[in-house]
């Protein structure tokens, strides 16, 4: 069983930046990969990014470049540093971890991007 608690969401103008985290408690061995998506009302829940236990990331090509997400030694933390936000930003994020037969969400952080 893991459990994930994001923080660091906000408001926050065109061109900002802001920095989330993610906090997994519980059996961390078993995460395969931890990563980020987004979702707005009436969309599907989209990836932004993620990482495998390896290290090894994948960005989405709307955020590549702006977007960064890395994971603390112990593997226990995911961040994701945003910079350059633009309002298509908007979103509630999520946390993700995935094991071999499970997956877990956090409970969602608000990002609002708006001057």
């Amino acid at each position: 069983q893991v459990h994930l608690v994001e923080s660091g969401g906000g408001l926050v103008q065109p061109g900002g930046s802001l920095r989330l985290s993610c906090v997994a408690s519980g059996v961390i061995s078993s995460i395969n990969v931890m990563g980020w998506y987004r979702q707005v009302p009436g969309s599907q829940r989209e990836l932004v990014a993620a990482v495998t236990s390896g290290g090894i990331t994948n960005v989405a090509d709307s955020v590549k470049g702006r977007f960064t997400i890395s994971r603390d030694t112990a593997k226990t933390t995911v961040y994701l540093q945003m910079n350059s936000l633009k309002p298509e930003d908007t979103a509630v994020y999520y946390c993700n971890a995935d094991g071999r037969l499970w997956r877990q969400w956090g409970q969602g952080t608000q990002v609002t991007v708006s001057s």
